[in-house]
């Protein structure tokens, strides 16, 4: 099989790409480098099925030769992180939904199969748990920039289910909640890999807010075996599927468990959310997805537990250091 990954040296997509060479696949890549990095997909650029473009997917010209040749697409490519998002706003929204929007264009086209990564922000500020794919959507005042990047991937999703309706282009949508894992940069924002960063040179952990809020993070090799199965399954065509785990921990004890995991002197230090990001900052306090429709789909459960989990993170940035 051919496939295209847009995004593809970014975290989940340098694992995913990683995934398919190792199953024989052929895969070529698209990034532009903005939030992946070239490090991420180095171990495999010798393969002779492995291929990158260095460009962004708005490129149409480009793009359409690799939809060209491929059989599948993984649409990855995204802004990636709360503070990138908030640092980057207009940058943010045009490259989620253009390039969205080239991408379906040209699958449309040539008819091949998309699977859109989605994410577990477009159910904003709801408090219905767990999250199920058709629950009503509670989103932030538009003055409050961090509900963009919730609205930006909320009408990627209108605009894929539209090419499948209207022309029936084989889209399927995947909600990813919170992926985590070794190659995930802390720079943006990501929470796992800077209180794992914190920890390790004992420096303070900030823990945003009171830390009461909590997340559920599922392992990167268990959303790239659920990504994997779902381009492959007809009945997901058309469908909006979480992707995930539901082992729920707040942040407060997200910040405990990595301090006690790393032998860490570190202080854990709150920090109110006005000075970690701007004046007015809403956050979820709870974000749990159900996963029966995945499971029922592709008979499909998480694997790794957070303490796993946390152990290969610290591993691979003890590695780094």
């Amino acid at each position: 099989m051919k496939t295209l990954i847009t995004g593809g040296a970014g975290f989940i997509g340098s694992h995913l790409a990683e995934r398919l060479l190792h199953e024989g696949h052929t895969v070529a890549i698209i990034d532009d480098l903005s939030t992946g990095s070239i490090h991420n997909i180095e171990h495999v650029e010798d393969n002779p099925r492995f291929s990158i473009v260095i460009d962004t997917v708005e490129n149409e010209e480009q793009t359409e030769r690799l939809v060209e040749d491929c059989d599948v697409v993984f649409h990855l490519a995204a802004a990636v992180g709360v503070k990138y998002v908030i640092d980057n706003p207009i940058r943010a929204i045009e490259n989620n939904v253009n390039s969205t929007a080239v991408i379906l264009r040209l699958a449309n086209r040539y008819r091949r199969k998309i699977l859109l990564a989605s994410t577990s922000e477009v159910y904003g500020k709801s408090d219905q748990m767990p999250f199920t794919e058709d629950d009503d959507r509670v989103q932030g005042a538009t003055s409050i920039g961090r509900w963009s990047y919730a609205c930006s991937k909320a009408l990627d999703e209108f605009l894929g289910l539209a090419y499948w309706k209207e022309k029936r282009c084989p889209t399927i949508v995947a909600r990813l909640f919170n992926t985590v894992g070794p190659r995930q940069a802390a720079r943006y924002g990501m929470v796992i890999p800077r209180f794992v960063q914190w920890a390790l040179a004992g420096e303070p952990i900030l823990v945003y807010g009171d830390g009461k809020q909590s997340r559920c993070f599922s392992y990167v090799g268990d959303v790239v075996e659920a990504l994997v199965r779902l381009i492959g399954c007809r009945e997901a065509l058309g469908e909006v599927i979480n992707v995930g785990s539901d082992e729920e921990i707040t942040i407060e004890d997200l910040a405990k468990k990595i301090k006690t995991l790393t032998n860490s002197s570190s202080e854990i230090v709150y920090v109110p959310y006005e000075k970690a990001y701007v004046a007015g900052f809403e956050d979820m306090r709870r974000r749990k997805p159900s996963l029966d429709k995945l499971e029922s789909l592709i008979g499909f459960k998480p694997s790794m537990d957070i303490d796993e989990i946390l152990k290969r993170v610290i591993v691979f940035c003890r590695e780094q250091a």
